[in-house]
């Protein structure tokens, strides 16, 4: 079966923070925000360049807010990603790499991988519901 992954859907508390957040300081643009009934109301946003967009609203879903983990968001440059989303305003943490010393077994190191290697070089952020998200670094090109 081909298919392709269209939407994620995000439990948050308040729509239009989240709407600002995800917009404003994120970076991601908005493709829908439809309210056709009082009890129903979706707002979608694709991140520039994706194929994934991400829901949240009212009648969506009945998950707790924040109770997403493990969002990635694969970044050709994860300096200059961090970058733009912390002069956003958004907290994102400092960048980590994987321990690769011996054969990776989950542990991570400081900073970016000495090698830019795709897959290898981590930041996260959270929304303001506790969402949680990853930069991840691939396709890296040096100038």
């Amino acid at each position: 079966m081909k298919a392709l992954l269209e939407v994620v859907i995000l439990p948050v508390s308040d729509l239009d923070r989240s709407l600002q957040f995800y917009r404003d300081q994120v970076g991601f643009d908005l493709d829908v925000d439809y309210a056709p009934a009082p009890g129903f109301r979706v707002i979608q946003l694709t991140p520039q360049g994706a194929g994934t967009s991400i829901q949240f609203g009212v009648g969506l879903t009945d998950a707790p807010p924040g109770s997403v983990q493990g969002l990635y968001l694969v970044v050709s440059d994860i300096e200059g990603g961090r970058s733009e989303l912390t002069g956003r305003g958004v907290s994102v943490t400092e960048i980590r790499h994987k321990n690769t010393d011996g054969g990776w077994r989950g542990g991570f190191l400081p900073g970016l991988d000495p090698d830019r290697a795709d897959y290898a070089s981590f930041a996260d952020f959270r929304d303001p519901d506790g969402n949680a998200w990853v930069l991840q670094e691939r396709n890296h090109q040096p100038t």
